[in-house]
């Protein structure tokens, strides 16, 4: 014998959107214009609401659904017009049938206080999430534990960037139109139509604009930094952000990274709002275009410096320039805050008040780079070699001759997912074998360890991470070639 349906069961097939199969490529938003037939709590005194949702809610008999007022002008129009308010009730409980109204409600109707009113909600296709529309239009057999709907995008700017599945391309156009009456700030929708570092060197794609128009000059937000760019001839993805803002975290005021394969600046520029010097270079030169741009945009050009080399060569030539760039006293002016309100405050002491007028100071370049970063997952890795002397005949400007450690070298890559550590594994091999010096799993901070961490997931069985370790001395010191 099956069990009798739940009161949860029961709401949700009353909120269910209505199943549309037939119209492939059609959109007919009239078809989602549904009326639910319930009860409702017209409350007597207006002033008396609050104090009746808290009851019917303590009673669970006021309506609990996502998206749906529980308050609502009274289905009479007249009464309405005179500012009558009802309470939505939850559909076990009907106008016509007393037998299903509970002790609270029962008081209350007998008091007066309320009465009980058949109510006619109206759902249409505004009140559908893209989710519980997307379900409607697509046959069940499309959809499994893993793909789901597709739902998921990039966003850069107005730009929602897809990739979809060969099986979702017949109803492309129709996800792309959900997909733009749902989210507000998209205005074009575009597809990938080949893998990104497979078609082009500098992680750019082909694609066809699903809808809106073919605009892809977006302006970005991150960080409290502003980008501006040209989204098909550079690269971006706001999935990164989390990554972005942990390794900028890192990153301490006055010291310098070097950023390999910078992109447009999502590390580099938030690093120079922070007080960060950083040799910023990208290999595009669209990228280097408007990283520079970037740059000159959130005012951080005394910090950010921007180069479009191969990142194999700007590798020893980044540490080369900081070394001269320290040498001959370059360095960055910190103006002062803004004075502190507090100052104009009658009762504070002297000692409470700030300095009167104070002074811009100078911060130095560093001699050394202390981080470098290599955010070009599906190669980094094979960069690594070319670390082999980058402080060759230098060892007086690091420890044990200075305070100064070796830097920290961050390394994004692919690796297939695992419920083991032996991905993590495997990517400290891969790295041990580019610098032929043995590192194994474990704290970057230690000699000859490496930290690993899992960034996000890129496909069901592949995952980007982020390997981290301390450049080895007999890499760093080691002859040019």
């Amino acid at each position: 014998m099956a069990d009798a349906p739940t009161e949860d069961d029961v709401m949700s097939s009353l909120l269910r959107p209505p199943v549309i199969r037939s119209a492939l490529g059609v959109l007919d938003r009239s078809l989602w214009s549904k009326t639910v037939n319930l009860a409702a709590a017209a409350v007597a005194d207006k002033k008396n609401i609050s104090a009746w949702r808290q009851k019917l809610q303590g009673d669970n008999t006021l309506l609990a659904f996502e998206r749906i007022p529980s308050v609502v002008p009274h289905p009479d129009q007249t009464l309405a017009s005179q500012g009558t308010k009802c309470l939505l009730l939850d559909p076990k409980v009907k106008a016509g049938a007393p037998a299903t109204w509970t002790p609270v409600i029962q008081d209350g109707v007998a008091s007066k206080e309320i009465g009980v009113v058949p109510y006619d909600l109206s759902l249409d296709y505004d009140y559908w999430s893209y989710e519980d529309v997307m379900k409607s239009l697509l046959p069940p057999d499309l959809r499994d534990e893993h793909d789901g709907i597709p739902g998921g995008f990039n966003m850069a700017g107005h730009v929602a960037h897809m990739n979809l599945r060969e099986k979702f391309l017949p109803y492309k156009k129709l996800i792309a139109e959900v997909i733009l009456d749902k989210n507000p700030p998209v205005k074009t929708v575009i597809n990938k139509v080949a893998n990104v570092g497979t078609e082009s060197e500098f992680r750019t794609f082909s694609y066809e604009v699903l809808g809106g128009p073919d605009d892809l000059n977006v302006e970005a937000r991150e960080n409290d930094c502003i980008f501006r760019f040209d989204y098909s001839k550079v690269y971006w993805n706001s999935k990164l952000e989390g990554e972005h803002s942990r390794l900028i975290d890192i990153f301490r005021r006055g010291e310098v990274v070097c950023d390999v394969m910078a992109g447009i600046g999502p590390f580099a520029i938030p690093a120079g709002k922070k007080g960060v010097f950083v040799w910023a270079n990208d290999y595009n030169p669209e990228s280097h275009r408007y990283l520079d741009e970037n740059i000159k945009r959130n005012k951080v050009g005394q910090y950010v410096r921007a180069f479009n080399q191969d990142g194999r060569v700007f590798i020893k030539e980044a540490a080369d320039m900081v070394l001269a760039a320290s040498t001959n006293g370059e360095h960055a002016v910190s103006e002062p805050r803004r004075k502190d309100r507090r100052s104009r405050h009658p009762n504070l002491t002297a000692a409470e008040k700030p300095e009167p007028n104070p002074k811009s100071k100078r911060v130095p370049i560093p001699p050394t780079i202390s981080h470098f970063v290599m955010n070009l997952p599906a190669s980094a890795i094979t960069f690594l070699p070319h670390y082999r002397g980058l402080y060759a005949s230098r060892e007086q400007l690091f420890a044990p001759h200075t305070s100064t450690k070796l830097p920290l070298i961050h390394v994004h890559c692919f690796a297939p997912k695992a419920e083991d550590d032996a991905p993590l594994i495997d990517i400290c091999e891969r790295i041990s074998a580019e610098i032929d010096v043995g590192m194994r799993l474990g704290n970057a901070e230690n000699e000859r360890e490496v930290s690993v961490l899992e960034v996000r997931n890129v496909a069901p069985n592949k995952s980007m991470f982020c390997a981290s370790f301390r450049l080895p001395p007999e890499v760093a010191f080691a002859a040019r070639s």
